[in-house]
């Protein structure tokens, strides 16, 4: 293999696993509970694989950058995509028995695109990139169609439309915005950017911002965030809500530090209201939500507003505080997303009030989800709260204080939303006193993520040490 080719690696072998997927329901008919095995074995496998073998350097052109920032996020998609695989494999079996392969394949080929993103640097590799993510994503929203067991319920098509829209509006401001920025500077390299930036490049970075905004999740780009969830399968948001918006993360990162780093005085002002907006509009929309879908959604914009205090601050600490942010998100979002489903399965919906008794009818499960309920909202000592402190911490030493205190207040806010689905759970008498029946993979998936909340609650340490790594050697490549 051609020396540069190897930083691609991990992704070939992603794309050759969905390629084999494809081949094997096609022509060797294999079952598809055993191909959802097979893909969550190939995952597991390439995020072992990563250890042994971590690419680095860069391509002809310098249009990408392959090292331990790179690879800190592929390991996190890999982790989620996973995960979200586990999760999903009992609800694919029932629901959609012929189109399980064609599901996986198609998480498989979006985070191809999402692994290419971070190590991106250059214009047009980076939309790509963006666009390989993206359009999968649109596809399975809808994948429900009108195969859900009640018509209140098909609302898959409604999902998929939505979250369509937006990602073409968001792919829109983007390639307007980078054509202003382009046609300045006469470059595709992230990094080709006027010291003194003209009216013109001064709006199509406004312009690029807004459009990562939407893949973020962040206010005001927020709109499609608790439709999506809400329509889309439960197993399919929980990874929507996580690894795209992680996906986003690391490019809005490599072009506003990689490439815009001395404009930080134009950009900082944007992404700090960004941040204030995300806390306040998710909070405030989140408690008076009776779907927990949907109240997850507006939580999850609030949770962006908090990484992107991390990442106004501007500083190593701040970039690796982010990553460290949202690693522990992944965890927690995806494990309360696949304790939701368990019992929306066994309970006929998502509505808060389904949700009563469940730790009677499954008490490890209702345990669970008490305990992601926590750590979103940052109780000592599960891993949520290490990731909202380090973040106020970052940014309080870079001076943001105001931002600090928005983001304080908000939290405390959040505790009424968490705490209410607790109390349903524990607290509430339920309808039915059956026990929640769930698969193994589901189990599996729920049993990592509550191990690793607790865990990295416990100690924090060796995560935070390779996000400080990666955001080091991303600040002085």
């Amino acid at each position: 293999m051609t020396s540069w080719l190897s930083v691609f690696t991990l992704e070939f072998m992603i794309a050759g696993g969905a390629a084999l997927i494809l081949l094997l329901d096609a022509f060797a008919r294999v079952p598809g509970r055993t191909i959802g095995w097979i893909t969550a074995a190939l995952l597991v496998g390439v995020f072992a694989a990563s250890f042994f073998f971590e690419p680095s350097g860069t391509v002809p052109h310098a249009v990408y950058l392959a090292g331990p920032w790179s690879l800190f996020f592929k390991r996190v998609f890999l982790i989620a995509a996973a995960l979200a695989t586990l999760g999903s494999i009992d609800w694919l079996d029932a629901r959609t028995p012929k189109r399980q392969a064609e599901f996986f394949a198609m998480m498989l080929f979006s985070l191809v695109g999402m692994m290419v993103l971070p190590g991106a640097r250059d214009w047009i590799l980076l939309l790509v990139a963006f666009e390989l993510m993206g359009i999968p994503l649109y596809v399975m929203a809808a994948w429900e169609k009108t195969d859900a067991p009640h018509e209140a319920e098909r609302m898959g098509p409604e999902a998929g439309l939505k979250l369509f829209v937006t990602g073409a509006a968001s792919s829109a401001f983007t390639l307007f915005g980078l054509g202003l920025v382009i046609g300045e500077t006469g470059s595709t390299a992230l990094s080709a950017f006027p010291a003194q930036p003209t009216l013109l490049t001064t709006l199509g970075m406004a312009m690029v911002v807004g459009g990562m905004g939407f893949k973020l999740g962040a206010v005001p780009f927020h709109m499609w965030v608790p439709d999506t969830y809400q329509g889309a399968p439960t197993p399919f948001v929980a990874f929507l809500s996580v690894a795209p918006k992680a996906g986003g993360l690391a490019a809005l990162t490599a072009v506003l530090l990689s490439g815009w780093t001395a404009q930080k005085h134009v950009w900082v002002p944007g992404v700090i209201v960004l941040s204030a907006a995300s806390m306040i509009v998710g909070n405030l929309f989140a408690l008076p939500q009776s779907d927990a879908r949907r109240l997850l959604g507006f939580s999850g914009v609030a949770q962006i507003g908090y990484v992107l205090i991390a990442l106004g601050a501007g500083t190593e600490e701040g970039v690796a505080m982010s990553l460290f942010f949202i690693a522990i998100y992944v965890f927690t979002n995806l494990g309360a997303f696949l304790v939701i489903h368990a019992a929306a399965e066994s309970s006929g919906g998502h509505e808060l009030g389904k949700l009563a008794g469940l730790s009677r009818r499954s008490p490890w499960m209702g345990a669970a989800l008490l305990v992601f309920l926590l750590s979103l909202a940052g109780i000592p000592f599960v891993a949520g709260f290490w990731a909202k402190l380090f973040v106020f911490m970052a940014a309080w030493r870079a001076g943001l204080w105001v931002l600090v205190a928005i983001g304080v207040v908000t939290a405390v806010l959040g505790l009424f939303y968490y705490l209410s689905v607790a109390r349903s759970t524990f607290m509430s008498d339920g309808t039915s006193a059956e026990p929640i029946r769930a698969g193994v993979s589901l189990k599996v998936a729920i049993a990592v993520c509550l191990v690793a909340v607790v865990g990295l609650g416990l100690w924090p340490r060796p995560l935070v040490d390779e996000a400080t790594k990666a955001a080091t050697t991303f600040m002085h490549p």
